[in-house]
């Protein structure tokens, strides 16, 4: 069990996190931050021993997809246009904005893995293992992922 001062550091340390794993996953920054305010009272409540940092990242993403899976089931689940949220972003190049733009296009399935590997540095393995999915189908997703994002950014790059 962790004491407040343990939660509140892992709460600071891994909120960022917990919310781009929820938003990739529903692409609502306001179902976003309801998942990440249900994971972190989870963690608050999780009658758990962890063994270090890696452990409680791994199981707070875990948790989240847990949640955002639960989430895409529900009625009551509303998107919002990407576009609106994008406005709200800064970006320090427009390439940058225009590639997040990209990657969110992408079905679910690619974004997570394309997060979970380039942003927050997993291997395909632990990727899998996150996911419940074979290592080879992580790989799969990141190969279709950045050749869908390659296709993408050639399209831009001819119209413009």
């Amino acid at each position: 069990m962790m004491t407040d001062e343990q939660y509140t550091a892992c709460a600071r340390r891994y909120m960022d996190t917990v919310f781009r794993v929820a938003f990739n996953y529903l692409k609502s920054r306001s179902d976003a931050d309801d998942i990440t305010q249900n994971v972190l009272i989870k963690l608050y409540r999780a009658n758990k021993t962890f063994e270090n940092d890696a452990h409680i990242k791994h199981w707070l993403i875990r948790v989240t997809i847990n949640e955002c899976k639960r989430a895409l089931l529900s009625p009551w689940r509303h998107i919002e246009p990407i576009e609106d949220y994008i406005e709200t972003l800064r970006f320090e190049t427009p390439e940058q904005s225009e590639l997040f733009e990209l990657v969110m296009k992408l079905p679910a399935k690619y974004r997570v893995a394309i997060f979970l590997y380039y942003f927050e540095d997993y291997s395909t393995e632990e990727i899998a293992r996150l996911l419940h999915i074979p290592s080879a189908t992580v790989r799969t997703r990141l190969k279709r992922a950045r050749e869908n994002l390659r296709s993408e950014l050639l399209e831009v790059e001819r119209n413009a």
